[in-house]
């Protein structure tokens, strides 16, 4: 499963790029606005850091209003993967985009019916938000698993892109679940190397090591 980091923040992607833990970067506005930064110097900056697929989304809720504000992101660099939201005008959008060589993310997804037009669209990812679904006692890690047997029963070449990831626990659900790429926050990808038992066996380990007296050095 790939991962991509789920921020506009530069030193963040940088960081966790160099170490090679992201496949690729997700954008929304709130991540936009919350940055303070022009969204387009954000979005090519981001993009000369990471090779990988970068989305970035429209604010235009018109079919032409989304082509238009498509067609500038998408010039920004190669690597931008246009974002849509699940609606009919943005259905159309990827249908548009499709034909133009675009690649789309429809995002805000939370059925599989949506999964399944959008993938008849042509979305190049889907991403269903299983944390606002658990907000509201439906089952995300369902709604993965749905989608994975519907692509799979008609070869759709559409990824699924697990979206709304809230903690650890998510990420390793929706990799059990079939999802072809995660989205994840800063923090939580940080909190995927921690574990309690790995950091006594260091300290286990570094106690009898200076008990030796040696230096590797």
């Amino acid at each position: 499963m790939k991962f991509f980091v789920d921020t506009a923040e530069i030193k963040d992607i940088r960081e966790l790029h160099e170490a090679g833990l992201v496949d690729g970067v997700t954008t929304n506005p709130s991540l936009i606005a919350k940055s303070g930064r022009d969204i387009k110097e954000v979005i090519k900056e981001i993009c000369s850091v990471t090779p990988g697929p970068v989305s970035a989304e429209v604010a235009a809720l018109d079919y032409e209003g989304m082509i238009a504000e498509g067609e500038v992101l998408a010039k920004l660099a190669d690597n931008v993967v246009v974002k849509v939201p699940l609606t009919l005008n943005g259905l159309k959008a990827t249908k548009t985009f499709k034909e133009r060589g675009i690649k789309i993310n429809v995002t805000l997804c939370f059925s599989a019916n949506q999964a399944l037009l959008a993938a008849k669209a042509g979305a190049t990812y889907i991403s269903p938000f299983l944390g606002r679904l658990d907000d509201i006692n439906l089952d995300g890690v369902e709604l993965i698993e749905n989608i994975r047997q519907i692509y799979d029963n008609y070869n759709f070449d559409t990824e699924i892109l697990a979206a709304s990831i809230r903690s650890p626990n998510h990420v390793t659900q929706v990799a059990l679940a079939g999802a072809d790429v995660a989205t994840i926050p800063t923090a939580v990808i940080r909190k995927l190397a921690d574990h309690p038992l790995t950091n006594s066996g260091i300290e286990g380990f570094l106690k009898d090591w200076k008990g030796t007296g040696q230096s590797i050095l």
